[in-house]
This record gives structure tokens, C-alpha cells and sequence, in this order.
């Protein structure tokens, strides 16, 4: 679905944009943008919004230096709203909280679904520096094999009483499992389906 968003659907020229963290998938605030403000956060990389109050462009941060650096923008299925996926350099509501709904900004396993989209970058554009790309050069034997190795190492450290090893053990093969399940063209996704269908027999 290739939609270009149009701003000449409001009288004002002004759309909603839905900020989303990427990591965390939870919604910080909703901002209005025209298209100036458009385009400046496209090429600049940061969030910057039409103030409706102030009637100028505002860049979020620009007095208290939480900005929101911009990772996607995504246009919705009728072309006049959009979904801004950034990191926030701080709390997003002039209030200190971490949203502009009260929210805590945790729900940190939505950061697998970011980290899987990193992996899927590696296998798609390769670089000699990366880890990852080096692993899906390997392929899928040495890839599978690393994952058990790191679960053996798992269970030894289970038996200690360490328990920052344990994370860091537990951390690694979460990590290759989500290699091996990218070089299988797989999403964890699929793996959770197959969870929700047994928890429900």
C-alpha cells in the first residue's frame, strides 16, 4: 500500500499525526502537522508539528530538548492521517510524564518486534560490520547451532547463582533464536500464535 498523505482534505490543511514510540509501540501524543511541518520533520529527521495556538511551526523540544527523532512515517489507508514511529530524547508531555496520556512508557516486549526489525535490516543490507549479517552469511546450520550453544550456556548459569549471567545468557539466546527464526522466514508472531492456540485448548 503506497499512500501519499493529503493535506487538502482539511479546510486548514492541517492532519492528525499519531506519535508512536518505535521501541515500545505506545502512544506518547497526537500532534497536527501541515505540509511544511511535513516535510521539515522528513528532512530533518526530528518531530516538528503546526502549533494550532501558536499558528507556527513548533518542533517538539525545541525549549525543553525532548526531542522525538523521527525512525518512520506511515500514512493511513485514506491518506489523511499519520502514524510518526521516533525515539524520544526524554518524556513527551510538558507535564514530565512520559506521554501526554498519563502512561508510563514501558512494555518493553514490544522491544522484541523492534529488535526483529533490526535483524530483518541485516539479512536485507548486509554490512561487513555487523554481527547479525555475519551470522545469516553462515546460514542456517551454523545459525541453529549457535542457538544451542547458548542455550547450553543458559542452563549452566542456571545452576549458579548469578543472576546478572543468567539475564545475560538468557538475553543472548533470545537474541540468536531470533536470527535463526528470521533466516527461517519466520516472525515471533507465528511462534506466539502457536502458544495462544495451545493456552486455549
Amino acid at each position: 500500500m503506497n499512500i501519499t498523505i493529503d493535506f487538502d482534505k482539511s479546510p486548514d490543511g492541517l492532519v492528525p499525526a499519531v506519535i508512536q514510540d518505535a521501541k515500545t509501540g505506545k502512544v506518547l501524543m497526537l500532534g497536527y502537522m501541515n505540509q511544511e511541518a511535513y516535510e521539515k520533520s522528513k528532512a530533518e529527521g526530528i518531530v516538528t508539528f503546526f502549533s494550532r495556538s501558536k499558528q507556527r511551526l513548533w518542533t517538539k523540544g525545541e525549549t525543553s530538548n525532548n526531542f522525538l527523532h523521527v525512525r518512520d512515517i506511515l500514512v493511513d489507508c485514506d491518506g489523511d492521517t499519520l502514524l510518526i514511529k521516533v525515539h524520544p530524547a526524554g518524556p513527551t508531555c510538558h507535564t514530565g510524564a512520559d506521554t501526554c496520556f498519563d502512561e508510563v512508557n514501558q512494555g518493553q516486549g514490544q522491544f522484541l518486534n523492534y529488535l526483529q526489525s533490526i535483524i530483518h535490516d541485516r539479512k536485507q543490507n548486509p554490512s561487513d560490520s555487523s554481527y547479525t549479517a555475519k551470522l545469516f552469511s553462515l546460514g542456517v546450520n551454523k545459525i541453529a547451532q549457535k542457538v544451542g550453544e547458548e542455550a547450553v550456556e543458559l542452563v549452566i548459569e542456571a545452576k549458579d547463582n548469578n543472576d546478572d549471567l543468567f539475564k545475560g545468557e538468557a538475553a543472548d539466546l533470545l537474541f540468536h533464536f531470533l536470527v535463526l527464526l528470521e533466516q527461517k522466514n519466520m516472525s515471533l508472531d507465528e511462534v506466539i500464535a502457536v502458544l495462544q492456540q495451545r493456552h486455549a485448548k
